[in-house]
C-alpha cells in the first residue's frame, strides 16, 4: 500500500522506508512495543521480508551470518531493556569479528523514569564494543538511519540506533538519504615501507604468500605475485579456500595447518600478509612467525601491526598493493626464490590424517562421521561453525568453495552462537543448503529455540550436532587431571526426536549403518534436517588451538 502523504509520515514507516533505502530487503527480529511498527511497516510499505527470530541474541546473529554471506549490512530490530540485554553477547560478537550491521533498538521514553524496561543503554551497547547512534528527533529519522549505516560500514562493527518509544507515531517530513560508500584508498605511496618491503623480498629465500578475509577480493593478483616469487599460498581460517585448486596452496596456516603444510611453513624465511589478524592461532602461539621476516598489508591502519609487529607495513586494498609489488619486483630484477622446488605439492592436497580409534558400541567416529557426511552435502553449501570442542574437526573435514561460503561465530569464544548465523546465511542463499556444526552444549543453549525459525522459514538448513553428552572442554580438563568428568556430562533428550516432533526430519547416528541413513536423509531432505552424532566424550578427537 503506497503512503498516502510521502513527504509528513510517522517515525516507525520513516525508519522502515529509510532502512529499505539502503537496499535492505530482509530484516530480522523479535518483536515489542518499541519496535514493532517497523517490521511491519517494512513488510507491508516497503516490500521487504521481516524474519522474527526466538530470541533477541539470535536476531542479532541472523543479521550478522546473512551481512558476512550476502556482502551487504545485516539489519535486525528488537525492543528496549531487557531485549538490549539479552542481545549484548551477540553484538559482542560482531564488534570482535568486525561485522557491519545496524541494530534498530527501542528505548523507553526519557520521562519513563520508572519503567520496568528502563535501562542504561548507552552505557550497555558500549560495554559490547558496538557503536551507538541516537534517533535525535522525529525530523532526524532519515539522517540518523543514513548515519547507522555509515558508521556500520566505516567503523565495520555493529551500530545500535537507540529509538524512543514515544517518538513512533509523531509525525515530521521525510526525505529519503543515503550516504555514499566509503571504501580504503586503492592506492599506495612510494616510501620507506614499501622499500623495505622489496628489500625483504628480494633477500628471502622462502617466502610465503598468506591471505585473511579482508584479500578475498585480490585471489588472482595474489596467485600471480606468489607464481613470480615462487612462493607457496595460505589462508587463515577465515579465508578458508580462498586458493583452492593451485598446486601450493598449504590451506590454512596456523594452528589448523596439516603436517605437510607446517614443514613447509616452518621452513620459510618471509610472510608476506594481506588482509590477515595475524592473530594467535594464525601463528600458532607465535611458532609459526619465529625467525621470520613480515610483511604485513592491510586496507586498515588500525590493524597493521595490532598483534605483531612487522618488518615492514602497507596500508592499502590488497589488490593495487599486490600489483605494486609485483611491479616493483620486476623492475629490479628479483628472481624467484624457487621455494616451491623444495616442496611436494601431492603431499600438500593430502587432507589432515584421520586417528583410527575404535569405538564403543552406539557412538561413530568424528572424523569419519563429518568426512561422509561432508561427501553427501551439495558442494554449494553455506557452512556454519559453532564453537566448542568439536569446532576443530569440523573445520577441517567440511569443505567451502570459497571464503565467502564459510561463516565463523567464535570471535568471543561463546557457545550457542552458530544457529542464528546459520539462518541468517540461509535467508541470505535460499536456493543453496546450509551445513551447521554444533555441539550438544550449544545446541541446547542457542540452537534449540531458534530450530523453529528455520522450521517456520522452511530452510534448507542440516544442521549436525557433534553429541558427546558433555561440555567437552570441560571434561577434558576433569579427566587430564584424573579427576570426575560427571558434572560436566549431561542426558540430553534424543534430538534427532525433538526435531521430529518440531516438525522437521531428524536422524540420530550411532553406528555405520545409522550413517548411512543420514546420508540418505541428506539426499532426500524437504527442509530442515537434524543430524545426532552420538560421540563418545572419551575418543572425541583433540586439537590444541
Amino acid at each position: 500500500m503506497p503512503d498516502t502523504n510521502p513527504d509528513n509520515i510517522e517515525v516507525h514507516r520513516a525508519i522502515a522506508r529509510a532502512v529499505a533505502a539502503h537496499g535492505i530487503d530482509t530484516m530480522f527480529g523479535l518483536l515489542g512495543d518499541a519496535n514493532l511498527f517497523i517490521g511491519n511497516d517494512f513488510t507491508r510499505h516497503c516490500g521487504g521480508t521481516f524474519v522474527p527470530s526466538t530470541h533477541e541474541s539470535g536476531a542479532v546473529m541472523m543479521a550478522l551470518g546473512y551481512g558476512l554471506v550476502s556482502g551487504k549490512t545485516g539489519v535486525a530490530t528488537i525492543t528496549h531493556g531487557p531485549a538490549l540485554s539479552n542481545a549484548a553477547t551477540a553484538l559482542i560478537e560482531g564488534s570482535k569479528g568486525n561485522v557491519p550491521m545496524v541494530l534498530l533498538c527501542g528505548d523507553t521514553p526519557a520521562a519513563d523514569r520508572d519503567g520496568a524496561q528502563n535501562i542504561p543503554q548507552r552505557a550497555m551497547v558500549s560495554a559490547t564494543g558496538a557503536g551507538f547512534e541516537q534517533l535525535r528527533c522525529p525530523s532526524t529519522a532519515a539522517t540518523d538511519v543514513a548515519t547507522a549505516f555509515k558508521r556500520a560500514r566505516i567503523e565495520r562493527r555493529p551500530i545500535v540506533l537507540n529509538m524512543p518509544r514515544d517518538f513512533m507515531w509523531q509525525s515530521a517530513p521525510y526525505s529519503e538519504l543515503v550516504y555514499p560508500s566509503h571504501i580504503p584508498c586503492n592506492d599506495i605511496a612510494m616510501g620507506r615501507d614499501l622499500e623495505n618491503a622489496i628489500g625483504i623480498l628480494a633477500a628471502a629465500k622462502r617466502p610465503l604468500v598468506l591471505a585473511g578475509r579482508g584479500a578475498v577480493g585480490a585471489r588472482t593478483e595474489l596467485v600471480e605475485l606468489a607464481a613470480r616469487l615462487d612462493a607457496p599460498l595460505a589462508t587463515t581460517l577465515k579465508a578458508k579456500s580462498l586458493f583452492q585448486g593451485e598446486d601450493y596452496n598449504l590451506g590454512v596456516f596456523g594452528t589448523l595447518s596439516t603436517p605437510a603444510a607446517v614443514e613447509a611453513i616452518l621452513a620459510a624465511d618471509c610472510i608476506l600478509s594481506f588482509g590477515a589478524g595475524m592473530n594467535m592461532f594464525t601463528a600458532s602461539k607465535g611458532a609459526f612467525f619465529d625467525n621470520k621476516r613480515i610483511i604485513q598489508i592491510d586496507a586498515y591502519t588500525a590493524e597493521v601491526g595490532r598483534r605483531v609487529q612487522p618488518d615492514a607495513g602497507l596500508v592499502g586494498d590488497p589488490l593495487p598493493v599486490a600489483k605494486t609489488l609485483l611491479h616493483w619486483l620486476d623492475e629490479a630484477e628479483i628472481p624467484p626464490s624457487r621455494f616451491t622446488d623444495e616442496l611436494d605439492a601431492k603431499a600438500l592436497r593430502a587432507p589432515h590424517p584421520v586417528a583410527q580409534k575404535p569405538e564403543a558400541e552406539g557412538f561413530v567416529g568424528q572424523p569419519k562421521a563429518l568426512i561422509t557426511l561432508n561427501n553427501a552435502i551439495p558442494d554449494n553449501r553455506i557452512f556454519a561453525s559453532d564453537g566448542g570442542r568439536f569446532m576443530g574437526e569440523a573445520w577441517c573435514r567440511i569443505d567451502v568453495q570459497k571464503p565467502q561460503d564459510f561463516v565463523y561465530t567464535v570471535n568471543t569464544g561463546a557457545i550457542g552462537m552458530g544457529m542464528g548465523h546459520a539462518i541468517g546465511a540461509a535467508c541470505a542463499k535460499r536456493d543453496r543448503p546450509t551445513v551447521l556444526v554444533t555441539g550438544d552444549g550449544g545446541f541446547m543453549m542457542g540452537g534449540l529455540a531458534e530450530f523453529s525459525t528455520a522450521l517456520r522459514e522452511n530452510l534448507d538448513l542440516i544442521v549436525i550436532i557433534c553429541n558427546d553428552q558433555a561440555y567437552g572442554a570441560e571434561y577434558v580438563q576433569f579427566t587430564d587431571r584424573q579427576m570426575d568428568p560427571a558434572i560436566s556430562e549431561f542426558n540430553w533428550p534424543s534430538f534427532a526426536k525433538v526435531a521430529i516432533a518440531m516438525g522437521g526430519q531428524g536422524v540420530s547416528v550411532g553406528s555405520d549403518d545409522d550413517l548411512e541413513v543420514a546420508v540418505a536423509a541428506i539426499k532426500s531432505r524437504k527442509g530442515p534436517l537434524l543430524i545426532d552424532l552420538r560421540l563418545d566424550p572419551a575418543t572425541v578427537p583433540r586439537m590444541e588451538f
